[in-house]
């Protein structure tokens, strides 16, 4: 496998990158806005900020909190409840994908393509890696009626010598 964990995979998106600053309702974004009206949401001033941060420099992974983090920095006020809400309204409808790293965290990847991640223990920091560099075994027989709809895999790596 051809994997370094030092190396990051953001791809550029159609959204532009923003400033802090610019992270304001007035005037709405146009590629925000679009955004949320495609999936049915009310572009709000919290909804825009949110949207901007996540989808306006390319593909991450963030934590609930780590997102609470950035949008406090706008003229926007938006509590920690609504950045819950609307991250877990946003995986609802496809826009993100949770990913569990245990049972008390969880990022939120704007990336939803097929992929697996490594999960950095010792930074809080995951990658991301290609599903075409993981070979999978057989499966458990699957129970009538139901079918594979996705396979999510963390490897969690820490330094050596460290418990």
């Amino acid at each position: 496998m051809n994997f370094r964990p030092d190396s990051r995979r953001f791809d550029s998106a159609d959204i532009r990158p923003i400033e802090i600053n610019q992270l304001a309702p007035e005037p709405a974004r146009p590629c925000a806005v679009d955004l949320l009206q495609t999936v049915g949401l009310r572009p709000t001033a919290q909804r825009l900020v949110l949207t901007q941060l996540l989808f306006g420099s390319g593909d991450r992974h963030v934590t609930a909190e780590m997102l609470y983090e950035e949008a406090s920095g706008s003229s926007v006020q938006i509590s920690l409840a609504t950045v819950y809400n609307t991250l877990n309204h946003f995986a609802e409808l496809g826009l993100v994908r949770r990913v569990s790293v245990d049972g008390s965290k969880t990022y939120f990847d704007t990336n939803i393509s097929d992929h697996h991640h490594v999960y950095l223990e010792n930074r809080h920091e995951l990658i991301d890696i290609p599903a075409s560099l993981v070979q999978l075994g057989a499966l458990p027989d699957i129970p009538e009626g139901y079918e594979v709809s996705r396979i999510d895999l963390v490897v969690r790596l820490r330094r050596k010598g460290r418990g």
